[in-house]
């Protein structure tokens, strides 16, 4: 089997696992965390991640695929500057083959993802005609564009997130979104303080932590966010 058609079956097998798990009571996290893992496994992309804006349009990370990419993101909406945000506020692709060429308003997103060891960066608003939620930032170690079939599967990618987190809800039904973005938002938090606990307890990087937490969320058919709860709490302890 050649590696086009392999690639093409495990892209049709994700997109049928994403589809799977667009049904009533899924969880947002483990939603997106799919989406980021897939792009990083299936894309020419070194990291991925995925920042939501909640009821105030401020933005966090809520996936990533590892700690790397999260500081980036992160720097970015610190220094409120950078292709993800730009991506946000426009609601265009914004793509950056050369992080080294960077413009000077983005002097501290340029700086941290080449010490990251990142060269090029390439942006995608998640948004449905004019709600614009977030992005799905994907992180590249060499310079040059996105390959054409990889940005038309990464927007592929990015649209099935938007239609994950309104799931069907009309823009009237905005409290019931805003809730969810909230909920996707907190999440994040404890799962953050959940790879810290793993970490620490095992001597471990906060990466490797958070690759055990996933491993044992899938193993046992848990979402992720309930898997860090559990930590937390003390009452689960990763084997």
């Amino acid at each position: 089997m050649s590696d086009a058609v392999t690639r093409e079956k495990r892209l049709l097998q994700t997109f049928a696992s994403l589809a799977d798990t667009l049904v009533d009571g899924y969880d947002v996290v483990d939603l997106l965390q799919l989406l980021v893992d897939s792009c990083k496994d299936l894309l020419d992309t070194t990291e991925a991640a995925i920042l939501l804006a909640d009821a105030n349009g401020d933005l966090d990370v809520v996936a990533s695929t590892s700690e790397a990419s999260r500081i980036v993101e992160l720097i970015q909406l610190g220094a409120e500057a950078g292709p993800c945000v730009e991506s946000f506020h426009t609601g265009t692709v914004i793509s950056v083959p050369d992080i080294r060429l960077s413009p000077d308003r983005w002097a501290h997103f340029r700086d941290v993802a080449l010490s990251e060891g990142f060269a090029s960066a390439h942006a995608i608003p998640l948004r449905l005609r004019e709600n614009r939620i977030g992005t799905l930032n994907l992180l590249r170690d060499a310079v040059g564009e996105l390959e054409l079939q990889d940005e038309v599967t990464a927007q592929a990618f990015a649209d099935v997130a938007t239609i994950g987190i309104l799931h069907e809800r009309t823009l009237r039904e905005s409290s019931m979104l805003t809730e969810q973005l909230e909920r996707a938002l907190g999440s994040r938090v404890v799962i953050e303080q959940a790879k810290g606990v793993v970490a620490h307890m095992r001597g471990i990087r906060v990466d490797e932590a958070f690759g055990l937490i996933r491993e044992y969320a899938r193993a046992h058919r848990i979402g992720i966010s309930r898997v860090a709860e559990q930590i937390v709490d003390r009452s689960l302890t990763i084997p």
